[in-house]
């Protein structure tokens, strides 16, 4: 009798410490994450990092905390501006979006006291392909897209198609846009394909312009 008392006692224990342990592990799995999600008053975007600059076609969703008519999903316009209920035109391209962010809550501060302005962006816009133009006497001339890296300035008369019959071969100018304006620079295709020449061929560069005469 003591045995089965004591087997049934056992029994009970290893229940009552099971039971436990489950309500335990159940209380572990619904806490919620203390990190709150999207708070209001910082700039969130799923794809996005912090110091990501704007840009033209970017959508938005503009969160204004407890102003459901201010609040906005938008698209930053070609001029780079968006437009809000108030606050008119901002500027929004090339800032990062806690940038905007500080900037649309400025902007309320003469209509709401302590404004808490949330920016999201809920879609980016691919930038546009960079690309170098070939122009002059070539077979195939016209733009050339840099999608493998940099282009040498030989690569890039190779995919043109080579020279024509009427090619100036020693006085090839490349256009570039530089801080100063509009830079040329010069290329002799027959020292380039010289062997005693050590010079490597120009790297073209996004938005460059070469020209053969």
């Amino acid at each position: 009798m003591k045995v089965h008392m004591s087997i049934k006692t056992a029994t009970l224990t290893v229940l009552s410490l099971l039971a436990c342990f489950g309500t335990a592990s159940a209380q572990t799995a619904t806490t919620p994450d203390p990190t709150p999600v999207g708070t209001s008053g910082t700039a969130t975007a799923a794809s996005t990092a912090h110091d990501y600059r704007l840009a033209a076609g970017d959508k938005l969703r503009i969160e204004v905390y407890k102003d459901a008519q201010l609040s906005q999903s938008l698209q930053i316009r070609p001029d780079g501006k968006i437009t809000l209920p108030l606050v008119g035109d901002v500027a929004a391209a090339g800032r990062t979006p806690i940038e905007l962010r500080d900037a649309i809550g400025g902007a309320l501060k003469d209509y709401i006291t302590n404004p808490v302005v949330t920016v999201i962006v809920t879609e980016t816009t691919p930038p546009p392909a960079a690309v170098v133009y070939v122009t002059g006497e070539v077979n195939k001339p016209g733009a050339l897209t840099l999608t493998a890296g940099p282009m040498s300035v030989l690569q890039a008369l190779a995919m043109a198609g080579g020279f024509t019959d009427f090619a100036d071969r020693k006085d090839i100018r490349i256009l570039r846009k530089g801080k100063k304006g509009m830079e040329t620079l010069k290329f002799n295709y027959k020292d380039a394909l010289n062997e005693k020449s050590n010079r490597e061929p120009i790297q073209l560069q996004a938005g460059d312009t070469v020209i053969v005469k």
